[in-house]
């Protein structure tokens, strides 16, 4: 653990995302992954953890190259993410990672059109799916004897994340139905705490959160709900992975990687760990 804490320092002399041959040749590779985001990756008490840092950190061993992580903060927007941290960089620092985590995996969001027709992602290839999301409920057994239905939360107070999808939803399906019991909390955890001080009686989220979440309580008394979500659009999308489009052979060579963790059920272990469910995507088995 402490010695990727070190490789994951500082990586300010990186200006560019690089091509497979640099990356071989220079024995590194730089990966971004978002901080502060439990159980994906974050930085516990200086030492970084979570799902996507042990697959960065097996990508770059069987790459046979030193792992050097560079975090990203959220921006408004995943096309902003993948400017800031992967073809462009941010003004204030334009330093770029050669392989982005947690990106979507979908074929209309890699074929987006601005206004003008111009693809919006024409610098970035998106590839190697290694997780399929979708959204999920845990909530007090004490206060709530199941959650067969949305319609209940007419009735009894969710916390959700602010300037979510689910806060987005609950606040305007079924006609505003349920806005006046949706609690806006800074984060999932904290709303999670806020069902353990009983501000709300249950929890919607990220399944992947969900479900670690739900391992630190007590499961005699907070359950996973197993409802459906009607009127929320999408209800599972794939999670993947981006390179700058000029180095597509860096993503064959990752997407081979990612395609072996999948099938030897490494994926599957390093989820497990962390606690969070996990679902293999179609691209695999159709």
């Amino acid at each position: 653990m402490v010695s990727l804490c070190l490789l994951s320092m500082c990586v300010a002399n990186v200006t560019h995302a690089r091509s497979l041959d640099d990356i071989n040749e220079s024995k590194y590779i730089v990966i971004a992954v978002y901080d502060n985001y439990l159980p994906f990756s974050a930085r516990v008490e200086g030492v970084p953890t979570g799902i996507d840092v042990d697959i960065a950190t097996h990508i770059a061993k069987t790459m046979n190259v030193e792992l050097r992580l560079k975090w990203m903060t959220a921006d408004e927007s995943t096309e902003d993410d993948l400017r800031n941290n992967l073809w462009k960089g941010h003004f204030l620092d334009k330093t770029k990672a050669d392989l982005m985590l947690r990106v979507p995996y979908d074929k209309d969001y890699t074929l987006k059109r601005d206004d003008v027709g111009l693809l919006v992602h024409e610098q970035v290839h998106m590839f190697a799916p290694y997780h399929t999301e979708t959204w999920k409920i845990v909530f007090d057994q004490s206060r709530l004897a199941d959650v067969p239905t949305m319609a209940l939360f007419q009735y009894h107070p969710i916390g959700v994340e602010i300037d979510s999808i689910p806060q987005f939803y609950l606040m305007s399906a079924f006609r505003g139905s349920m806005a006046k019991n949706t609690r806006q909390f800074d984060t999932l955890a904290l709303a999670v705490k806020g069902m353990q001080t009983t501000k709300v009686d249950a929890v919607m989220g990220l399944r992947s959160q969900i479900t670690a979440f739900h391992h630190t309580l007590d499961p005699k008394q907070y359950q996973l709900a197993n409802n459906s979500f009607p009127l929320l659009g999408k209800q599972k999308w794939d999670i993947g992975m981006a390179v700058q489009t000029d180095y597509r052979a860096l993503g064959y060579e990752v997407g081979d990687i990612v395609g072996a963790m999948v099938k030897d059920g490494t994926l599957a272990k390093i989820f497990a760990a962390h606690h969070a469910e996990y679902e293999v995507p179609a691209y695999y088995t159709e």
